[in-house]
């Protein structure tokens, strides 16, 4: 229904849209700093003069998109503008700004699949993204942020053009079929602007995000924000008529026929008063600053450096055939491996070794020790464990015998390397 509707309207001038050129975007998207910095005690306009706009992403690069986002939050003024933008991604997984990405995403399968994970700046819980999402955010100004408003507006556009009864929880989530979730929500409010955005399931590979989003045995004690596991349906399953394509131009065409402030159907006299959709190049060009932002996003020291400091401690049991053949141990003997992570970064670390293990042979948890702090909680620490264990040769090249290797095989599993 909205995809003829909007043809219809696209046709008699009441609704337009465009690919901006570089110097629209210079005039009519950028806001400077300044001009922002002065809005908080500025009276904000009244509804009938705010229109809208559905910005619609050409990429599908998710350090892109995420920068943009962070971008119009930097340098737009919302006050008599609102946006929509509607995205999509390749494959990856986005966690909130205060999470652990070790606990709640499978970081060894993103590695084998080349699967990025980025780190957002707004809170929230773990997402996987793949070309069968389709992301929304909506910019407004601060004294103005709604997210039931905003849930509601894709509420309304499921029904309309789909047929889908959804609800929204408590924890503005969109569920359909009472218990399923079609949708997470997040947002990050600042002194003038603020956005909220969601993802909305339609047609993703539920099989890529149950691996993706797979909890391990971590052995990991933290403050950081943790996910609420919820079961998932995609769209499509509910109504087989659900695209990506017509659920954005759907919720699109329902956001510029309600009014900013409230919710009521003005139908097309009232998309005759907004800006319409307009396709966006996130690029350099357009948004002078962009390739900064998307590099920090893209860093170590953003995507994991950024984690709240955690605990992780895991025991093993030592295989019996590495342990002192002639004697018997009264209990099962287990090595135990205690990390404290800061940053990203190992900060302290204790081996427990048990008797049967130091009687075999073992030796050289001191340095150890000293060789893994300061190093990075991935491959990088175990590549210092395995030269630290060799440290004691006296400079005899050699490889590790049969216990070292089970070390460093139990720190591996430990830094979720394999």
């Amino acid at each position: 229904m909205a995809q003829s509707v909007l043809r219809k309207i696209a046709m008699s001038n009441m609704l337009v849209m465009v690919g901006l050129t570089r110097r629209t975007s210079s005039r009519s998207l950028t806001t400077g700093k300044k001009l922002a910095t002065t809005k908080p005690n500025s009276i904000l306009p009244p509804e009938r003069e705010v229109t809208k706009s559905v910005f619609m992403s050409q990429s599908t690069d998710i350090y892109t998109n995420l920068a943009l986002e962070d971008w119009m939050y930097r340098n737009m003024d919302f006050s008599n503008h609102h946006v929509m933008m509607v995205w999509r991604n390749e494959p990856c997984v986005v966690i909130g700004r205060h999470q652990n990405p070790w606990l709640e995403a499978n970081v060894p399968f993103l590695n084998d699949k080349d699967i990025p994970l980025a780190r957002r700046h707004s809170g929230g819980g773990t997402v996987y993204h793949d070309r069968g999402n389709l992301n929304i955010s909506f910019f407004t100004p601060r004294d103005r942020h709604d997210r039931k408003y905003n849930l509601e507006i894709i509420k309304r556009a499921l029904y309309r053009d789909f047929g889908i009864k959804a609800h929204i929880n408590e924890r503005h989530d969109i569920l359909v079929r009472d218990k399923y979730k079609i949708s997470g929500t997040a947002a990050k409010l600042g002194r003038t602007s603020a956005y909220h955005h969601c993802t909305l399931l339609v047609n993703a590979n539920k099989a890529d995000l149950s691996k993706a989003l797979a909890k391990r045995e971590h052995g990991i004690q933290t403050k950081a924000t943790a996910s609420t596991p919820s079961p998932v349906v995609n769209l499509v399953d509910v109504n087989n008529r659900v695209t990506v394509d017509s659920l954005q131009i759907a919720v699109g065409y329902e956001f510029l026929r309600t009014p900013a402030l409230h919710l009521e159907d003005g139908g097309e006299n009232q998309i005759s008063k907004q800006r319409g959709f307009q396709f966006i190049n996130p690029t350099e060009d357009w948004f002078p600053g962009l390739s900064e932002l998307k590099h920090e996003l893209q860093t170590w020291e953003w995507s994991f450096g950024r984690t709240p400091e955690f605990t992780v401690s895991r025991s093993f049991p030592v295989p019996e055939d590495l342990l002192t053949p002639s004697k018997v141990y009264s209990a099962t003997q287990e090595l135990t491996i205690t990390m404290t992570v800061e940053k990203g970064l190992i900060n302290d670390v204790t081996l427990n070794i048990p008797p049967g293990l130091v009687e075999s042979g073992f030796h050289g948890e001191a340095s150890v020790i000293t060789h893994l702090k300061g190093k990075r909680f991935t491959s990088e620490a175990l590549t210092a464990l395995q030269e630290a264990m060799l440290r004691h040769s006296d400079g005899e090249v050699r490889k590790l015998d049969d216990k070292e290797q089970f070390v460093a095989k139990c720190f591996d599993q430990v830094v979720n390397t394999i």
